[in-house]
């Protein structure tokens, strides 16, 4: 489980939004995305044009929150339907929207992809507790499989990149199918998706257990471990781990603080036992990547995953 210390809990708190400021320069930053040297590519060579981001897409309506998303397409419109990218942001389940995810949205796109950043509903005292979360990113993925064509999204290669609290949502949606199908417009549409990166994730909450922690996670799930062990349980991917997965890249730093590195291990070791195609990367740095190295890796390391795991016959 996630180790929030009465001393950490604000930096977890902050997570998405740093990483998301540390993604957002990359677009200056990198060298242009070269085509990939796969013959069977997932992305057109990107272009030098300026990604026209599509804000606040409404995808759903829960309890009168307008669910929203922003669409980031490649600059070049002239190619066939492209793979997508969930990218769903940090913060502690309580924080912070898809607007840090604005670097990585940018650097997708200039790669050839459909890249997509959403919103979900957050936890508020006690309202849009577990699985809100979840069903909210099961329906913006269903959603983007009902309008691909007017996104010129390929529906059958979409993936997920997520960062701590997103990656918990992201490695879900590569594992499980949709839990609350109730409504008929998207009712034959999956949410699982076919690619999941995993950057700084938690894994297990029944284990590294912390006090405050649990508090957190009470609030959360409605109930401690000890009464609603189930539900714990459930929000847990390494419970979730069967050979019929999604690849994973799992990418977690060496000195993270609020997600201890053995939640990516526990995870890489179940994948890879189910015969899951699984990589582990471990990057010598904190929780939110604060060095351009590190950032510059994640983000080469994510495309080419991608790219490999989404790719279709040009």
């Amino acid at each position: 489980m996630i180790m929030i210390s009465s001393m950490l809990k604000k930096c977890f708190l902050l997570a998405g939004l740093l990483l998301g400021c540390a993604l957002y320069p990359l677009e200056q930053q990198m060298p242009h995305p070269a085509t990939p040297s796969t013959p069977t590519a997932a992305a057109a060579p990107a272009t030098a044009d300026a990604v026209s981001i599509q804000q606040d897409v409404e995808y759903g309506m829960q309890g009168g929150e307008k669910l929203l998303l922003d669409i980031y397409p490649p600059a070049d419109h002239t190619f066939k339907p492209r793979p997508a990218i969930v990218l769903i942001h940090g913060g502690g389940w309580t924080s912070f929207d898809k607007s840090t995810m604005r670097g990585m949205g940018n650097f997708l796109a200039r790669s050839g992809f459909v890249a997509v950043s959403v919103n979900y509903r957050l936890l508020r005292g006690s309202d849009n507790r577990w699985p809100a979360q979840l069903d909210d990113a099961q329906r913006a993925v269903r959603w983007l499989r009902a309008n691909a064509s007017k996104y010129n999204i390929d529906a059958d290669h979409i993936g997920a990149f997520g960062h701590s609290a997103g990656a918990q949502l992201a490695a879900l949606l590569g594992m499980e199918d949709t839990r609350d199908n109730s409504d008929p417009a998207l009712a034959k549409y999956s949410s699982r998706v076919q690619a999941v990166v995993d950057v700084s994730g938690p894994s297990d909450f029944l284990s590294n257990r912390d006090a405050d922690g649990d508090a957190a996670l009470a609030n959360l799930f409605g109930g401690d471990s000890t009464k609603l062990a189930e539900v714990w349980r459930c929000a847990s991917p390494v419970f979730h781990v069967e050979k019929s997965n999604a690849p994973f890249l799992i990418v977690h730093g060496t000195r993270d603080a609020e997600v201890p590195i053995a939640q990516a291990q526990e995870l890489y070791d179940k994948l890879h036992q189910a015969g899951v195609p699984v990589s582990l990367i471990k990057i010598d740095d904190v929780h939110t990547f604060e060095t351009s190295e590190a950032r510059h890796r994640l983000a080469l390391e994510s495309r080419d995953f991608f790219y490999q795991y989404l790719a279709v016959n040009p």
